[in-house]
C-alpha cells in the first residue's frame, strides 16, 4: 500500500480518537476503551462517549467525506478548480428551506425547529433546487451555462433569505443564524440512521462513475468519442452531488471550503488526478480535516464552542488564495 495512504489513514485514526477524547471533559484512552467494551459502569462517561462524542465524530467523518467527494465531481464536471458542491445552489436551497421554516413560522415550538423540522426543511429546499437544476441541465447542453445558472439560483435563494431575515423577530433570527454557523453535535443516533445511508449512497455513485469522470478530464469531445453519454453523466453527477451536499447541509448546516479545498490537497499529496486514487484520498483528507476542525472548535480551554464554519474557513481561505495564485497563468 502507498505510504501516503498509510500516513493519511493513521492521521485519520488519531483524529478520531482525539475528537472523542478532547472536549469540555477530557477523557483518557483507557476511559474510552473501557466504556466501549462495557468494562466501565460510569454512566456519565457512557453518556458523553456513546451519545455525544461518537455521534459527533461520525457526523464529522460523513460531512467531510460527502463534501470532499462532491467537490471532486464538481471540479471535474466544470473543469474549474474553484468549483465546489455549492455551485449548483443546492446548499443555498437548503438554507432557504430552513429560513422559510424558521423565520416565517414563529408560532412553531423551538423544539420542532431545532430537531427534525430544520432537517426536513433543508432537504425540501435542496430537492426543490435539484429539480430546477436537472430541468435546466436537460435543456442547456453547455456546462459553463449550467454553472452560471446554478450561481444565480444561489443568489436568488440568498436574496429571499435576506428579505426574511430583515422581517423576522430577534428570537427566530438568532435560531437561524446559529444554524448557519454549522454544527456537528446536533445529529442524534436516530438521525444518523438516515444521514449515513444517504451519504454512503452518494459516495457509491461517485465510485461507480470514476472511470467516466477520468475520461471527462480529457475533454467533452474525447468522452463523446469513446461512447460516453455526457448528458447522462452530467445528470448522474448532479444527482450524486445533490445527495451529498444537500444531506450534509441538512444535518450539519452549511459548511464552507471543505468541498473546494480537499480535492486539491488530495491531488497535491498523490500527484495525480485519477479518480480511482483521488476519491478515497479526498475522503480521508476531508474526514480528517473535519475531525481536526471539530477538535479546535471544542478545545477544553475554550469558552463554549466555536462555529465550525469559522474553523473550516481558517483552513480553507489560505488554500483558495494559493490555488488562485498557482493558476494565475
Amino acid at each position: 500500500m502507498d505510504r501516503r495512504i498509510v500516513f493519511l489513514t493513521i492521521l485519520f485514526i488519531i483524529a478520531i480518537m482525539a475528537d472523542i477524547a478532547l472536549g469540555s471533559v477530557s477523557l483518557s484512552l483507557s476511559d474510552i476503551w473501557n466504556t466501549l467494551t462495557g468494562n466501565s459502569n460510569d454512566m456519565i462517561y457512557r453518556e458523553i462517549i456513546l451519545n455525544h462524542r461518537i455521534p459527533k465524530a461520525l457526523t464529522a467523518i460523513l460531512a467531510g467525506a460527502a463534501l470532499s467527494v462532491a467537490g471532486v465531481m464538481m471540479q471535474t464536471l466544470f473543469h474549474n478548480p474553484l468549483a465546489g458542491p455549492d455551485v449548483l445552489g443546492v446548499t443555498s436551497g437548503a438554507s432557504l428551506g430552513v429560513a422559510l421554516l424558521t423565520l416565517s413560522a414563529s408560532a412553531l415550538p423551538f423544539g420542532f425547529l431545532a430537531g427534525w423540522g430544520q432537517v426536513t426543511a433543508a432537504v425540501a429546499g435542496s430537492i426543490g433546487v435539484l429539480l430546477l437544476v436537472i430541468i435546466v441541465s436537460i435543456r442547456i447542453p453547455q456546462t459553463v451555462s449550467l454553472l452560471i445558472i446554478g450561481m444565480m439560483f444561489g443568489n436568488f435563494a440568498g436574496a429571499i433569505v435576506s428579505i426574511l431575515q430583515s422581517a423576522s423577530n430577534p428570537d427566530m433570527l438568532k435560531l437561524f443564524i446559529t444554524w448557519t454557523f454549522g454544527s456537528l453535535s446536533s445529529v442524534s443516533w436516530e438521525q444518523m440512521w438516515i444521514m449515513a445511508p444517504v451519504i454512503l449512497i452518494g459516495i457509491s455513485f461517485a465510485f461507480i462513475l470514476q472511470k467516466q469522470l477520468n475520461v471527462l478530464l480529457l475533454g467533452k469531445n474525447y468522452a463523446i468519442g469513446l461512447g460516453i453519454s455526457v448528458m447522462r453523466l452530467r445528470l448522474l453527477v448532479i444527482f450524486a452531488t445533490a445527495l451529498l451536499a444537500g444531506t450534509s447541509t441538512a444535518f450539519t448546516g452549511p459548511i464552507a471550503f471543505i468541498g473546494i479545498t480537499m480535492p486539491h490537497i488530495a491531488r497535491g499529496i498523490m500527484g495525480t488526478s485519477n479518480h480511482r486514487v483521488i476519491l478515497p484520498t479526498s475522503i480521508l483528507c476531508g474526514a480528517s480535516t473535519m475531525l481536526i476542525c471539530d477538535i479546535i472548535s471544542q478545545l477544553p480551554s475554550a469558552q463554549g464552542t466555536l462555529p465550525i464554519n469559522a474553523i473550516t474557513a481558517l483552513f480553507g481561505a489560505p488554500i483558495i488564495v494559493w490555488i488562485i495564485i498557482k493558476n494565475k497563468g
